[in-house]
């Protein structure tokens, strides 16, 4: 400070002196914003060097985006992911048509928005992973950001195993006609019949289940490792690890391609979905909207659960990609633009999908006519039927699904008693179209079996699992970043060291779901061991900021580096509506798990058909493992830093002047110490729990003022600065 400064005279001068601590600093002298700090006495010159060198060192050189375009694309290509292409149809279809996009906009507008903003405006507020940002905001819930990133690792090994098959077929797409488009057909000695399992089933079902998985009749039979599988998981870890290598300035430039080309593949699927046959009955039923079900709860509980899950709430990947944003930003309009643009895509997956259906249905459903037009004529020829039930219109070498269904109608009259005996099926279209399909059931059975129709097949499988190894692998760079970001911030490992050894590891793991029995697991992990645990971290995250850190402080906050204010409908949805409807969300999570019970669908080879079998014992242990080990740093770390029994990370502060703004740098002081500052733009709008003037007898007296026995004179500003409970941050 100079010398003779109004302050210093002040400080030598015997006369009584009252003075705020705003006024205070309203008197210094103009100061170096980069360089001024307010040092603690007793750790030295050489610490407060340090430590100003490390804060502006990481401001300075922390990666950061090489464009705006290339950060929406990030965000784009996490949060639009498979579950848009083969979850939202599903639902869709399941809970109303269009009926459903009703719940899902609210839903998304009171949930998905809020806090998806929320979590944009605290990694580009506060610059870290999500470890750092929840121990910047409130240490005793720091546990949030450890729960992320094991959840983002438990997601991270299946995920990338779906990868894999997607890569598998990739390859075998590039043959005419596709190995999925016929049985194969077997020798047993001199007579070459079709092989059984395949001929119960369909094709694209045995292609799948057998040449793709091998797949055992159980969870409990393990039958080794799946060598193609295990090839193709190596190959998807290979491309992510590429990806993540170099952090931001590799993935980056992934993204460019990743995040554009699903919807180059999704616009030219619905221009050839809408020229096929019967593309427009799959769309009509799709969004014939079925009112009644917009009242059943279970509709809005699934809504909800994809909203959540839709954007990605709670891993991870948001607060590491926005970490890297400058901090004048326009998160709101980033947060805004990516929900509506993953929603648009999801109606545009589900454009496709049915058109698509609607084509294989109207193709199953001439081949259910023409069957059973043949089992007509056998009886008519076998005098089991009378030729007065056929009409006289009709022709048995051009017969339509009319003229099918009207006789079908006539026969079930006439041979009401008798008529189960003739075992004559409907052919209805719309039980075809109802016949719903999500998962791995949609893409590598359901949407493969239509393709093999399309004219000029392999080329259209090719384009098909390109997009889904590009729309995984957008998703699988940010959720990696949930766990290397924080990581990388929190514990200063080499990137480049750490993300090669991850992913090793994490394909050492994944190995379990290549094995034979590997789809049951994914089953397993894709049920259990994220639902339950993110919407935890999403209710504390929500509470973190709201409730502890504070809606005023955070809208203020956010005022300061947006440049305007946020609508008032974020305090609102921040304050009340998002936790009780995440609440409400989880209560319902919980009463499906206790209702449902824990089981999965296993293929029997023998029945080639699927069959509900309830988890073993040991299945069960591990089920309930992945919830517990998911959710368990969040008590942990409440427990070890409520009762100081490791350091809460945030009871050093250097503040430095820098634009203006008091910054708060966390570092390691006493435990005991749990002195904060509350951050302000202007130092005389941050509220105080001192009165506003004090009287400053000088150095001699025994004044509060004096550093050697004030609260906090310990870090020697020659202030009483403004102190909040540790809660507050």
């Amino acid at each position: 400070m100079p010398k003779h400064s109004k302050v210093t005279q002040r400080e030598h001068s015997t006369e009584h002196v009252t003075e705020s601590v705003a006024d205070l600093l309203a008197h210094q002298e103009p100061v170096d914003y980069k360089r001024s700090v307010l040092s603690v006495p007793g750790a030295g010159d050489s610490w407060d060097k340090q430590k100003e060198g490390e804060e502006e060192l990481d401001a300075e050189n922390r990666p950061a985006w090489n464009s705006k375009l290339q950060y929406i694309l990030a965000q784009i290509g996490y949060s639009v992911g498979l579950g848009n292409v083969w979850r939202f149809p599903y639902l869709c279809q399941k809970n109303g048509g269009g009926a459903y996009l009703v719940p899902y906009l609210v839903l998304l507008i009171l949930i998905g928005l809020p806090l998806f903003f929320l979590e944009l405006a605290v990694g580009q507020r506060i610059r870290r992973g999500s470890i750092g940002v929840w121990n910047y905001i409130c240490p005793r819930l720091g546990g949030i950001g450890y729960a992320s990133c094991l959840v983002c690792f438990f997601v991270g090994l299946y995920y990338n195993v779906i990868i894999g098959w997607s890569i598998f077929y990739f390859f075998k797409s590039f043959q005419y006609p596709l190995p999925w488009s016929e049985c194969p057909i077997v020798r047993n000695g001199s007579v070459a019949v079709v092989e059984t399992e395949c001929e119960r089933s369909s094709a694209t079902t045995y292609f799948w289940y057998r040449e793709t998985l091998d797949i055992s009749n159980s969870i409990s039979e393990s039958g080794g490792l799946n060598w193609k599988m295990t090839l193709c998981l190596l190959v998807a870890w290979s491309l992510v690890g590429l990806a993540m290598i170099k952090g931001i300035q590799s993935s980056g430039k992934v993204m460019y391609f990743s995040s554009l080309f699903p919807y180059v593949v999704l616009v030219c699927f619905l221009v050839r979905g809408l020229l096929l046959r019967g593309a427009v009955d799959g769309i009509m039923h799709m969004f014939t909207p079925k009112l009644d079900k917009m009242l059943d709860p279970q509709v809005w509980r699934e809504a909800a659960t994809q909203v959540f899950f839709a954007l990605g709430l709670g891993f991870g990947g948001v607060i590491a990609f926005s970490s890297y944003n400058k901090q004048d930003n326009n998160c709101h309009f980033d947060a805004t633009l990516v929900s509506f643009i993953n929603f648009f895509t999801s109606v545009l997956a589900t454009l496709v999908v049915f058109a698509v259906l609607g084509f294989k249905a109207n193709i199953m459903n001439e081949k259910c006519v023409v069957e059973n037009a043949e089992k007509i004529l056998g009886y008519l020829n076998t005098n089991v039927l009378s030729h007065d039930l056929i009409p006289p219109h009709v022709n048995f070498s051009h017969l339509t699904a009319k003229d099918y269904n009207e006789m079908y109608r006539v026969i079930m009259t006439v041979k009401e008693g008798h008529f189960k005996e003739l075992g004559l099926d409907a052919c209805l279209l719309e039980d075809e179209l109802n016949k719903s399909v999500q998962g791995t059931g949609l893409a590598f059975i359901a949407f493969t079996e239509a393709m093999t129709h399309f004219p000029a097949s392999p080329f259209w499988s090719v384009m098909f699992f390109l997009m889904l190894i590009n729309l995984g692998l957008g998703s699988m760079i940010g959720t990696m970043s949930g766990i290397t970001t924080p990581i990388i911030d929190t514990f200063k490992v080499r990137k480049e060291v750490f993300t090669v050894g991850c992913c090793i590891f994490a394909f050492l793991v994944g190995l379990i779901f290549v094995q034979r029995s590997g789809n049951y697991f994914v089953t397993m992990f894709d049920d259990y061991s994220a639902t339950l645990p993110l919407t935890v971290v999403v209710i504390l995250e929500n509470i973190a900021v709201a409730w502890i850190y504070g809606t005023k402080k955070f809208m203020q906050e956010l005022t300061e580096m947006l440049g305007f204010r946020p609508y008032q409908f974020y305090y609102y949805t921040w304050k009340y509506v998002s936790p009780i409807c995440m609440a409400v969300l989880m209560t319902a999570s919980i009463i499906q798990l206790g209702v449902s019970p824990p089981g999965y669908s296993a293929w029997i080879r023998e029945e080639a058909a699927e069959k509900f079998l309830f988890y073993p014992t040991w299945a069960m242990a591990i089920l309930i493992s992945l919830i517990i080990l998911a959710s368990l740093p969040l008590p942990l770390v409440f427990i070890l830093r409520q009762f100081h029994l490791v350091s809460d990370g945030s009871n050093a502060l250097s503040v430095t002047y820098k634009k203006g703004r008091m910054m708060k740098d966390i570092s390691n002081l006493e435990d005991n110490d749990e002195t904060r500052f509350i951050l302000s733009k202007v130092p005389s709008e941050t509220p105080s729990p001192m009165p506003t003037h004090r009287s400053y007898l000088g150095p001699g007296s025994n004044s509060p003022m004096e550093t050697n026995n004030a609260p906090n004179g310990r870090y020697g500003s020659g202030y009483l600065l403004a102190s909040t409970p540790e809660s507050e941050l």
